[in-house]
């Protein structure tokens, strides 16, 4: 056992399962993976998994501490900012490595119409000249568009929300994807959307939302990234799991 590698695993996209499970059947590596716990049913995980989060930085340096983890590796959204800061932070203080799994964000093509924003708390103002609004940004952030009047805000989300725009109209779908590029076309033509509200998630599990908006010319403001400049940061799988070798 002295010889293993402890690994705590931030989990959370599509690629963390697929590395909770490469790492998982390695002998040589002992792997505990973090999930929020947001979603009421998340992918099947192997080996051991906590849930709920770790209670800030004070809470993840002393689980850090009491599992003796060698090493960790942030394959959580690449909007999750929070975690990601906090993982950086208690990294730097324990002088153990960070390595953050961050997929590429989807590049502009010649035939899409993007509106720029530069974070969540300026997209409200884009959505001024557009009345039938597509949020698809996830539920934590819906908040910011409560007090926009009169428009019509189409939600899709797999969990239930509550969202109760004071002065515009909400129509609150269920739905758990991947949805194909004819799924996305279909809904944004039943329900005459005229813009999407989107985060820059990058991968190809929601693209087709992106592809239906080019086919049906309708504008996208599209959502920036946090800047992540801190930390290891790769965006290929193989090329992380060299790095733990290395």
């Amino acid at each position: 056992m002295s010889d293993m590698k402890k690994i705590l695993l931030i989990g959370g996209t599509k690629e963390a399962v697929t590395l909770n499970r490469e790492l998982f059947a390695r002998p040589d590596i002992d792997l505990v993976t973090s999930l929020a716990g947001r979603t009421a049913q998340p992918a099947t995980l192997k080996g051991h998994v906590v849930t709920g989060g770790f209670g800030g930085t004070a809470g993840l340096a002393d689980f850090i501490d009491r599992s003796r983890v060698d090493l960790i590796i942030d394959a959580s959204h690449p909007y999750a900012e929070q975690i990601t800061r906090t993982a950086i932070t208690v990294c730097r203080a324990k002088g153990i490595p960070c390595l953050r799994y961050l997929r590429p964000a989807w590049e502009k093509q010649q035939e899409d119409h993007w509106i720029a924003a530069g974070n969540m708390e300026d997209a409200p103002e884009k959505t001024k000249n557009f009345n039938r609004v597509f949020l698809s940004i996830g539920r934590q952030e819906l908040a910011h568009f409560e007090k926009i009047p009169r428009k019509y805000f189409l939600v899709r989300t797999i969990e239930p929300i509550e969202f109760n725009p004071e002065n515009s109209q909400a129509e609150l779908i269920r739905a758990r994807g991947p949805f194909t590029l004819e799924d996305e076309a279909r809904l944004m033509a039943e329900h005459r959307i005229d813009l999407i509200v989107s985060k820059n998630s990058g991968g190809a599990a929601t693209y087709p939302k992106i592809e239906a908006a080019r086919q049906l010319r309708i504008p996208v403001v599209m959502i920036d990234r946090p800047e992540t400049t801190e930390g290891k940061i790769f965006s290929r799988l193989q090329d992380l799991i060299a790095a733990i070798d290395g």
